[in-house]
């Protein structure tokens, strides 16, 4: 908990310069297990690792057990304010986190529609909500509710579809077969 900015720093810069896979997993690891703390969360936003984290999961080798990893400190990251801005900041963060969600795994698709759920609730401008439906994020949460996955996951996309459901429902982005399957309000 003790650790100065310059940490968090040297953590992120081993992620960005992708010296080795081993050092990048190890990076991970280290982040999953300092960003417990808010103090920490904060820290490692401003040394910038959100932008690092989106690029990661840009990349088309990633492997699943890196996926994972990538939104599990994306989840915890989104959980600060400062975190929340950076990805929205970032062009491609809302849509990777989505293109993750049924993609990679149960472990993924769950991290994946937390980060959106936090970004609706404290974050959710009329912008992200437009952005959202523009990036496929509500046909994909209509299908978490059609698929195998956790009960939890399904509620939190549920709750999202209703909050926004006056802008989402009658949108022609929106597919026929998967409107069938959007929760009434």
């Amino acid at each position: 908990m003790a650790l100065r900015g310059e940490h968090f720093a040297q953590i992120v810069n081993v992620l960005r310069d992708q010296i080795s896979q081993q050092a990048s997993k190890a990076s991970l690891q280290i982040m999953i297990e300092i960003c417990q703390w808010s103090r920490n969360r904060i820290k490692t936003v401003e040394a910038g690792a959100v932008s690092v984290l989106i690029e990661i999961l840009l990349e088309k080798t990633i492997e699943k057990r890196d996926s994972e990893m990538v939104l599990v400190v994306l989840d915890q990251l989104c959980r600060c304010a400062e975190g929340r801005a950076e990805l929205l900041r970032h062009g491609a963060g809302i849509a990777v986190v989505s293109k993750s969600i049924l993609r990679v795994s149960h472990l993924a698709t769950d991290r994946g529609v937390r980060i959106l759920s936090s970004m609706l609730r404290f974050s959710g401008t009329s912008c992200v909500v437009q952005e959202m439906l523009q990036v496929g994020v509500v046909s994909k949460l209509c299908l978490v509710l059609q698929v195998d996955c956790s009960l939890k996951t399904k509620e939190k996309a549920k709750e999202m579809l209703k909050l926004h459901s006056r802008v989402w429902k009658n949108s022609s982005c929106i597919p026929l077969l998967v409107l069938s399957s959007y929760p009434s309000s």
